[in-house]
């Protein structure tokens, strides 16, 4: 298999696999569970990953796997999922998805930064830091963090009576 990891081999065959299915592969990571294996894949896209979704890119997955056997011969079990809220944000698609959601953004200088998302593009993302519009491009980011919050944004401008 060359120097590539079973990692990147993995990432690599399954990436096309779950795009075809429209969906983006987020991650993948294969964990020891007894004498198993899980192997944990994330995918997401932009408007949320359905239930559908997951069960129709399960079956592209295991499928592929199968016929590459770049499982191997032992036992394992296959887990798809969409990432969770403390997944790292550190690809524009992922600020782009959590639009209007408050986040800790860690910069490159040391410095965390606490605000709303406005907006994120291909360059940079927009938040809202104490009421004041600010621009952080990407190169002076390390990754964000969504904060979870018991009463969403969009609740806050609806009638509360």
């Amino acid at each position: 298999m060359g120097s590539a990891s079973p990692r990147d081999h993995l990432m690599k065959l399954l990436e096309p696999v779950v795009s075809a299915e429209g969906l983006d592969l987020e991650d993948i990571t294969v964990t020891q569970a007894g004498r198993r294996r899980l192997l944990r894949v994330i995918v997401d896209r932009d408007g949320g990953v359905s239930l559908d979704d997951v069960a129709d890119v399960s079956q592209a997955v295991s499928t592929a796997l199968d016929e590459d056997d770049a499982m191997g011969q032992t036992a394992y079990t296959l887990e798809v999922s969409s990432p969770g809220v403390d997944r790292p944000l550190t690809e524009p698609r992922h600020w782009r998805r959590a639009a209007k959601r408050l986040v800790k953004a860690e910069l490159t200088d040391g410095t965390v930064v606490e605000g709303r998302i406005l907006a994120a593009d291909e360059s940079g993302v927009d938040l809202d830091v104490a009421g004041t519009a600010r621009r952080l491009d990407y190169e002076s980011l390390t990754r964000g963090r969504v904060q979870v919050e018991f009463r969403r944004f969009d609740d806050v401008d609806g009638d509360e009576g």
